[in-house]
């Protein structure tokens, strides 16, 4: 019998009683710098961030998916669509979980880099987990000091190169084809260190037509110009070729066979490349007890699509073959002044984001002389920019037991269209939205170990480019959407029993005004509008526990009722009032078991449980089932002189069930599912020598 998530809750705190009060302690208050914008231990912060370390992103796993990490962080859904062509699924209390591609309303950041767009479009991909030190994840109310579009924050930082110089490969072999290989060399000398890295990934798919190359190379050089000041340049690339893409499910197709295709996808032969390469600098400068934080950063990205969209004549300006090369830059400028004349420890932060995308896009029809599947004739054409420029204030005050933090950002998204195929008529124009986001935060320490804070700002998401790109009623861009805007409120606690055990619990309420929704979903290509209001209550908990020398255990528990909270119409139907968001599960609950019998051994079991989702917003379509898997991975290293040796062997979906892992929200074609792998296998080997 599949466990439920409360039988699941209750054994692993049942399993924390037993701690010892002698053991040996985790890293259970990890520093971050998000949200405070300098590192502060997560346990002072008035706010739900979380941390995950370098082991945890490393220890046996692949090193592939960032939902590799991210699934044991409460509040968020990280779904891996097993869709290179799409990248993950992730959102952030309900925020994000629409997007038919990608990332959205979320802010992802990588060294300081945007990973989003000024507009709220994100690429998950390009995050290297072969070189992450840590990860950063910030939700609720704090969140919206990140500027618009940020439902919530996920912030990537590569480590440093440090210590003698050492290079290193490995190997990863599996399921499905899965084959991933991996150079590096990393350290540091004559002052400064380095990080090289590249790997490749290939992988036939777990389902038809799925197949997909990924090349990704990493190169970093950090060093102190004195003794006042550090410096970082970073250079990241990622690329791939003809990743095909499989569209999603009926529903029996996916019950007759999980592993099938679409006919769609083989007869316009679905695929995406992408080549996508930044070259990024941070600086910082200590001015006595002041800061002073330099980023700049500049790239391009090469993007063409073929969709499963009939698109045959040049007036069609949606055809079925998206073709665009996209410059981004940008950079942000942070001064850090603590203020010594006021009680307590005052920091006030003050500073500039400015963020600028280009994308000089074309459209194709998919067909020429009834070969579906190539590029035909030219149906669009014109420059889209999407501009971002934001000044913010921000203070940090710890005053005896009380810590506050407000904040005010002014943030302004400008779209840009500039059309150059005019015979059909000209459809160039110009949006700005601009709103100030402001953040209060406030927290109590009853003890040392037990601390209470409540939390409360709001926040606005803008269409993106790729949202408005298409409009409902002609062929033109959509200047009609809106902005949604939210109000969000969190109280929670953090407590810390003995030494060996940290609790987090928060609950939040979100109420959105003119949510964005799909309006409709085809073969890869989405329409949007409008909705009314939206409301979201959930509860998050999160726990890490050291049992006792040997043996750990975490737990990620979320708890969201999202439902629109007026009624509208979409597609001509009549949404109600109290239906459910569409991709977004009731319950989610990660938890882990940890065994360390030995230095050089570890190993673990997973188990995840995720309530049903519904795929579109009447909830009358069948909903993707709630499920629970089991995995179970294996770490072993060796020390041999100047050798260090590692071996990986992992086991996904134990028990070999059959689920829906993720799900297209809105799909017009009623391919609303896609199947997640059946029991998978996986195994690696690598070596490292240090001079």
């Amino acid at each position: 019998m599949t466990p439920s998530a409360p039988t699941c809750l209750a054994l692993l705190l049942g399993l924390c009683n037993t701690a010892q009060a002698d053991n040996a302690p985790l890293i259970l208050d990890p520093s971050v710098v998000t949200g405070s914008r300098s590192a502060s231990p997560t346990f002072d912060l008035p706010y739900s961030v979380d941390g995950i370390n370098r082991e945890q992103i490393n220890d046996g796993q692949l090193g592939i998916n960032a939902s590799e990490a991210l699934s044991r962080v409460p509040g968020l859904v990280v779904q891996n669509r097993q869709n290179y062509a799409q990248d993950l699924q992730i959102s952030s209390r309900g925020f994000g979980a629409r997007s038919a591609f990608g990332v959205r309303g979320i802010k992802l950041i990588a060294d300081g880099i945007p990973a989003s767009t000024p507009d709220g479009q994100g690429q998950a991909a390009t995050f290297n987990l072969d070189t992450a030190e840590r990860i950063e994840v910030l939700r609720g109310p704090a969140a919206t000091l990140y500027g618009s579009n940020a439902g919530g924050v996920i912030q990537m930082f590569s480590r440093d190169g440090e210590g003698p110089p050492r290079i290193g490969a490995e190997t990863l072999v599996g399921s499905d084809g899965l084959n991933k290989n991996h150079l590096s060399a990393e350290g540091a000398a004559t002052g400064a260190g380095f990080v090289l890295d590249a790997s490749r990934m290939d992988t036939n798919g777990y389902r038809d037509h799925s197949s997909a190359r990924r090349d990704q190379t990493f190169a970093k050089l950090n060093f102190q110009p004195d003794d006042d000041s550090k410096l970082a340049l970073i250079y990241s690339s990622l690329e791939q070729n003809g990743t095909q893409d499989p569209l999603g499910q009926k529903w029996d197709a996916y019950k007759a066979d999980p592993r099938s295709v679409d006919t769609a996808a083989l007869q316009y032969n679905t695929r995406k490349s992408i080549d996508h390469q930044q070259l990024g600098m941070n600086y910082e400068r200590y001015f006595g007890g002041a800061t002073l934080q330099v980023n700049t950063y500049t790239g391009r990205r090469s993007v063409i699509q073929y969709l499963s969209i009939p698109g045959g004549s040049a007036s069609d300006k949606r055809g079925g073959v998206v073709d665009f090369d996209r410059t981004f830059y940008g950079g942000s400028v942070h001064w850090l002044q603590p203020i010594t004349s006021a009680p307590g420890d005052l920091t006030l932060i003050t500073g500039l984001d400015y963020d600028r995308s280009q994308d000089d896009r074309q459209g194709y029809s998919n067909t020429v002389n009834g070969i579906h599947g190539v590029k035909g004739v030219l149906g669009r054409d014109e420059i889209d920019t999407a501009t971002s420029l934001d000044p913010f204030v921000q203070a940090n005050w710890l005053l005896g037991d009380w810590t506050l933090q407000a904040g005010l950002r002014h943030s302004t998204m400008k779209m840009d269209v500039a059309d150059h195929f005019i015979s059909d008529g000209d459809d160039s124009g110009s949006k700005t939205h601009q709103k100030n986001t402001p953040s209060i935060s406030a927290m109590y320490a009853f003890t040392p170990d037990l601390h209470a804070y409540v939390s409360a700002g709001k926040g606005f998401e803008t269409p993106t480019q790729a949202e408005s790109a298409y409009s409902n009623t002609s062929n033109g861009f959509n200047f009609n959407l809106k902005p949604s805007v939210s109000k969000q409120y969190e109280v929670g606690v953090k407590a810390r029993i003995g030494q060996d055990t940290r609790i987090n619990a928060a609950l939040f309420q979100i109420t959105t005004d003119n949510e964005l929704v799909i309006a409709r979903s085809d073969g890869g290509r989405s329409t949007y509008q409008n909705a009314g209001r939206t409301l979201r209550r959930g509860f998050e908990l999160g726990m890490e526990s050291q049992l006792n020398d040997h043996w750990s255990t975490s737990l990620a528990y979320t708890r969201l009722q999202a439902q629109y909270d007026s009624d509208f119409v979409n597609n001509g139907k009549t949404i109600d009032k109290g239906n459910y968001l569409p991709g977004v599960p009731q319950t989610t609950l990660f938890a882990e078991l940890n065994w360390k019998p030995r230095d050089w051994v570890s190993t673990a079991i997973e188990g995840m449980y995720r309530s049903k989702v519904y795929v579109e917003d009447t909830n009358q379509q069948r909903a993707a089932p709630a499920y629970s898997v089991f995995n179970w991975r294996a770490r072993f290293e060796q020390k041999v002189e100047h050798w260090t040796f590692h071996q990986t062997l992992r086991l996904d979906n134990l028990l070999d069930r059959q689920y829906v892992g993720s799900v297209i929200v809105g799909d017009g074609n009623g391919r609303y599912y896609e199947a997640a792998p059946g029991r998978s296998w996986y195994a690696g080997a690598g070596a490292q020598y240090q001079f």
